[in-house]
Formats: structure tokens, sequence, C-alpha cells
């Protein structure tokens, strides 16, 4: 990483720090989001067999990738 500085308005300077806020304020989202939709999935799981479904999931999907072991749901981004 390259030190140094940087003169921006002050305009400029708050709406960067309103954009790291709502960004953050978005991940804790997607993060809520993420969660509910693995326990939905669990759930799922012990009422259908759907693990057949699943793993069409996985092998179409690009980005994502759903886990089940022993009845809990994991979803996880193919790049981790």
């Amino acid at each position: 990483m390259v030190k140094g500085t940087v003169t921006i308005s002050l305009d400029d300077y708050h709406a960067l720090i309103e954009s790291n806020s709502k960004s953050l304020e978005l991940k804790e989202n997607l993060q809520l989001a993420v969660k509910e939709l693995q326990v939905f999935l669990s759930f799922l799981c012990t009422r259908e067999d759907i693990e057949k479904y699943v793993e069409e999931f996985n092998r179409q999907s690009k980005t994502t990738k759903i886990n089940i072991n022993g009845g809990i749901a994991k979803i996880e981004t193919k790049d981790d």
C-alpha cells in the first residue's frame, strides 16, 4: 500500500463517510439474509428429500454452493 495524502472537498468526504456506513449496513443485512436462508434450507431438509435439487443447484451455480451436513445447510461462495 502506498502512503500519501489527497485533497477532497468536505461534501465528498461526508459522502464517502455516508457510503461507508451504508455499505456496512448492507453487509449486515446480507449476512442476516444468508443465515435466514440457511435456517430455512435446514428446515426443508428435515421435511423433504431435496438433496438432488441442491446438487443440481450446485452444478449450475457459478457463485455459491449449498452444503448440507447432518441436516444443517450452509451457503458458501465458491471463491471462499
